[in-house]
């Protein structure tokens, strides 16, 4: 608009500069312009125009904005789509291509500015500004004071006072903030978070799942492998008890089993023995009544057998006596006791009990 009125005033400084007379025209380095009859014209390098007579006028700009007037009245035309009126004696209206308007009262010393969300701003000249927007805030600002205001619906408020700084208070305690202009305030520092270790190590395998930190997936990790480093530890004594307890409760069978067949077969040998000695004898004292008597067999010689010694077979003539429910074998005079290993019966040479 400025621009507008700019060409408007040189155009009709060129016109009043060619002098009174009925018809003229002039041309220059930044325009022409000619007139004649009570009208006139005038164009511009730059592609901008203006016409006159009877009272009216209108201009172009090269930029695409317009501008007419006639009795008092004009209008304006931005070529980004802003409008203004005036009508002489009563004000001015201007809006933009936004939604926004102004208006001003002649003579009022107010101007009234809307957007198209609600808010408002009023000046009075002399006085100040009020502006409102479509949530309720309000703000003031008194001519010449330096100070400005602004209030919520909800009771809160804060000042600012130029050269100085802003006061809040809040509407809940009535608590206040202050803020000097021109302070520094230094960032808050850093957060502190104190150093935890770990309450156990981290577990690491052929591949590292979850190994960035103490986490509960790595925890869980660990237990996993704990527990079954500890089923399998448990797995392996319990196999171990069962077997020892087999084993042992099988050689106790087969000791028992052993032992009595033995005993039973020493004790048949000794029977069928003693009667087929008792056979011979008799049969030898009815054949050999008068023949000179046979010399009974040496015993066994004392110490044939080491004490201590282990034998795989015991002499004949052995019998089996039990001393306090233990098995020995008296062989002559000496005294063996029996021993099962994974060869089978051994025996060794003992002191009598």
């Amino acid at each position: 608009m400025n621009a507008i009125r700019i060409s408007l005033a040189a155009l009709l400084m060129t016109v009043l500069a060619a002098g009174p007379v009925l018809a003229w025209s002039h041309a220059g380095r930044y325009g022409s312009a000619s007139g004649g009859g009570g009208s006139w014209s005038a164009e511009s390098d730059r592609g901008g125009s203006a016409s006159g007579g009877g009272g009216s006028w209108s201009g172009t700009g090269y930029r695409g904005g317009s501008a007419s007037g006639s009795d008092g009245s004009s209008s304006f035309h931005g070529a980004d789509g802003g409008t203004a009126y005036h009508q002489q004696g009563e004000g001015t209206a201007a809006y933009n291509k936004y939604g926004d308007s102004a208006y001003h009262a002649q003579g009022s010393g107010q101007t009234t500015v809307n957007n198209p969300y609600g808010g408002e701003a009023i000046h009075t000249q002399g006085q100040g500004t009020t502006a409102y927007n479509q949530y309720g805030d309000s703000a003031y600002h008194a001519t010449g004071s330096g100070q400005t205001t602004v209030t919520n619906p909800y009771g809160g408020s804060a000042t600012h006072y130029a050269g100085y700084g802003t006061t809040a208070t809040s509407p809940y305690y009535g608590s206040t903030a202050y803020h000097a202009s021109g302070a520094y305030y230094p960032p808050p520092p850093a957060a502190y978070y104190p150093y935890h270790p770990p309450t156990t190590v981290n577990y690491y395998g052929s591949s590292c799942n979850n190994c960035g930190g103490w986490s509960t997936g790595g925890a869980a990790a660990a237990g996993a492998a704990l527990g079954m480093v500890a089923g399998a530890t448990m797995a392996s004594a319990s196999n171990a008890a069962a077997t020892s307890n087999a084993y042992a409760a099988g050689v106790a069978t087969g000791t028992a089993t052993t032992t009595a067949a033995t005993s039973n077969a020493y004790a048949a040998g000794v029977a069928a023995g003693s009667a087929n000695t008792a056979a011979a004898y008799n049969a030898g004292v009815a054949t050999g009544a008068g023949a000179p008597p046979v010399a009974a067999p040496p015993p066994v010689a004392p110490g044939a057998y080491a004490m201590g010694g282990i034998y795989a077979t015991l002499p004949a003539g052995c019998i089996s006596p039990k001393v306090q429910g233990q098995t020995y074998y008296l062989c002559g005079n000496t005294w063996f006791q029996p021993s099962y290993g994974a060869n089978g019966i051994s025996y060794r040479v003992v002191t009598g009990p």
